[in-house]
């Protein structure tokens, strides 16, 4: 009876481990990036398309006519070929730190996103520009440009 106790308590305890995906901490090269911010949405979007495996999470940061545009290419790797014209093996993503403003009060957004990456072994560096709206309380990438 106690042998089957343990059994039922070590499972419970690895199932429930299982369960629970840790929490992202933040955005940014140190992590300091808050959620409520445009910056770290942007950084998410695009963390979500260079290291996951689906476009879901990025579907979800965007508007509906982003959406659209995301769907229509099926992949990340598609999106990362025809949307962004930018493909990553690994990829390193800063928002432009000298902004002085205080975007999280706005209802929109404009943030630079600096990229340095490898693709097949050739270093690339390169910016794209994230037009944000915000929806409810949560902002969503509209709009990617290469100015």
């Amino acid at each position: 009876m106690l042998k089957k106790i343990k059994l039922l308590l070590i499972a419970t305890l690895l199932l429930s481990a299982c369960d629970q995906e840790p929490k992202k901490q933040g955005g940014g090269k140190f992590g300091m990036l808050d959620s409520g911010i445009p910056e770290y949405t942007a950084i998410d979007f695009f963390d979500q398309i260079y290291h996951k495996k689906t476009l879901e999470g990025a579907i979800k940061l965007s508007t509906p006519k982003m959406e659209r545009l995301l769907r229509s290419y099926h992949t990340n790797k598609g999106v990362q070929k025809h949307v962004l014209n930018m493909r990553f093996d690994k990829v390193v993503i800063q928002p432009n730190t000298r902004r002085a403003g205080r975007n999280e009060y706005a209802k929109d957004a404009k943030i630079s996103l600096f990229f340095e990456g490898e693709y097949d072994g050739d270093v690339f560096k390169d910016v794209r520009i994230v037009e944000l709206i915000k929806v409810d309380d949560d902002w969503k990438v509209d709009v990617i440009s290469a100015e």
